[in-house]
């Protein structure tokens, strides 16, 4: 259903102590994100892109209000429950691509199945296969990252967050460290993903020329929601 949410955000707030003080990184976020949607978050550095994703992603829980993934409220889940939402639910892609070095393009796709131990190995190797197919890749399964290119390394990184088929892709600065062409191609990659699998992508970035080609911008500025633009970002606030 195209109007599901997937991720709510309800008067989120994230501090984190600094010395005998506290800093605010969310100040009372309302943030509503829809199945399919293509969602850039946008802000200067410390503005609190990294920190937003970071609650949606699970990897952090805040200070106060809720954040809700897949309809699962996250504060209230345990360390393994977070874990397992993660595996489940989401894909990460990370400015540095986060490959491990020893490992072939195929093996860094699969190891996310490879902790989830739901497929059998030859079911783990065709949807390998089909995943780096997916980005151009198939020629390069046996190629270690250091034999690619960084524009090739990005392509195998959305591979391993795609190969789970999470309902949701975070996207945290993917195209900080390629040059621009190479960084719209990783884009317009990601937006044909979007378009054909219904995958929710929410990605971070100050890049203006990454924020072009977004459907949906959602500014932040000091912590909080300073402007949300498209997809009828204006209703999902007032529900929100």
């Amino acid at each position: 259903m195209e109007t599901e949410s997937m991720v709510r955000l309800k008067g989120v707030v994230k501090e984190y102590p600094l010395g005998k003080l506290k800093v605010r990184a969310l100040d009372g976020v309302d943030l509503c994100i829809r199945k399919g949607e293509f969602t850039v978050v946008a802000g200067p550095s410390g503005s609190g892109k990294t920190t937003l994703l970071n609650m949606v992603g699970c990897v952090d829980v805040p200070t106060a209000g809720e954040v809700l993934v897949a309809g699962k409220e996250t504060s209230k889940l345990d360390d393994r429950g977070r874990t397992l939402l993660r595996l489940e639910r989401l894909g990460f892609i990370f400015q540095t691509f986060n490959l491990i070095p020893v490992l072939t393009a195929a093996q860094n796709v699969e190891f996310p199945l490879l902790l989830q131990r739901r497929l059998g190995r030859r079911r783990r190797r065709e949807r390998v296969r089909e995943m780096l197919a997916l980005v151009g890749l198939e020629a390069l399964l046996d190629q270690r990252p250091n034999e690619m290119s960084g524009g090739q390394r990005q392509r195998v990184a959305i591979a391993r967050a795609l190969v789970t088929l999470p309902g949701i892709v975070l996207a945290d600065e993917p195209t900080a460290n390629l040059d621009t062409a190479t960084g719209m191609n990783i884009i317009d990659l990601m937006k044909t993903l979007n378009r054909e699998r219904q995958t929710t992508f929410i990605f971070s970035t100050h890049d203006p020329r990454v924020m072009e080609h977004a459907r949906r911008i959602v500014r932040i500025v000091d912590g909080r929601i300073a402007g949300d633009d498209g997809c009828g970002g204006a209703a999902e606030r007032a529900e929100a």
